[in-house]
């Protein structure tokens, strides 16, 4: 699988990080199998969180064989320095490490979020303290929703962060508003050599009225070239990578696609991005 640079962390991350939501209901066999496969395709990239259920739990033993082949991702949805404080020193006793390579303030969608993540006594000084201790090498900024791009694009102007990961594909890029924020995301990130990863890459919409079908919290696509496509339209933006789908039924779909990405023309994606009036966008304008 192609790898690219993550920004300044040198890290050179497989398209593909392994996103750990997916195992928010998986068994302990379920679990191993999936990073087994991931394994297989070579990801060296591990995103993760206390919210996503038993993830940390379940990956902590396969973790404790393979530290050293993977970039471990974490985040914190705390605000508080000591809150934060205390569920960084947690995850890393689930994820049975001594260290991140990366630690995020996670679920950032908001500039009032971002204020009090930031603010003394807030989640980040815990964060810095932790990179002054060895705790952390990198640290990052996470968050959904439509203001996403143009709140992280602050944040990153704002503060020293190293990584960014937000949300993007074809149908969102549709929305005139959405796209020229994400655009000046992407200036500013490879201004400042801020690694950029890619959240919600095969989201076809809200589930709405539909029966939901995938453990994810959006519509997926669910079938290989839709999923492909998604795949192709994402990378071939100047971002590094993105993260598998919460669905476990979706992750070796989304190792393929990647592993076979080859990157779309300006004429493939214009006509991908004209088909996305035919869905609804999962994070509208307002």
């Amino acid at each position: 699988m192609e790898k690219r640079r993550l920004g300044r962390t040198g890290h050179e991350s497989t398209l593909a990080i392994f996103g750990a939501a997916a195992l928010w209901e998986a068994s302990p066999q379920q679990a191993e199998a999936a990073l087994e496969l991931a394994r297989s395709y070579g990801v060296n990239h591990i995103d993760v969180a206390p919210s996503y259920g038993q993830a940390e739990s379940l990956i902590g033993p396969w973790l404790s064989r393979h530290r050293s082949e993977v970039f471990l991702g974490c985040k914190t949805m705390e605000r508080s320095e000591e809150a934060a404080w205390k569920e960084l020193h947690a995850s890393l006793e689930r994820l049975r490490t001594d260290r991140f390579d990366l630690y995020q303030l996670h679920a950032i969608r908001t500039m009032d979020e971002l204020d009090e993540a930031t603010r003394k006594g807030g989640a980040l000084p815990a964060i810095l303290r932790a990179r002054a201790e060895g705790l952390v090498r990198y640290i990052g900024i996470t968050g959904h929703g439509y203001q996403a791009p143009a709140v992280h694009a602050a944040a990153i102007e704002r503060l020293d962060f190293d990584t960014v990961l937000t949300p993007l594909n074809f149908i969102q890029w549709a929305e005139p508003g959405f796209r020229i924020a994400f655009e000046r995301l992407l200036d500013l990130a490879q201004q400042r050599d801020v690694g950029v990863m890619l959240i919600k890459t095969v989201t076809r919409g809200p589930w709405g009225e539909r029966p939901q079908t995938h453990t994810t919290w959006y519509q997926p696509f669910d079938q290989p070239e839709e999923i492909s496509r998604c795949v192709r339209f994402a990378l071939s933006q100047p971002v590094t990578a993105f993260a598998t789908p919460g669905d476990l039924s979706l992750l070796p779909l989304a190792l393929e696609a990647a592993e076979r990405f080859r990157p779309m023309t300006a004429e493939e994606q214009a006509q991908l991005v004209e088909s996305a009036s035919a869905y609804q966008p999962l994070f509208p304008p307002g």
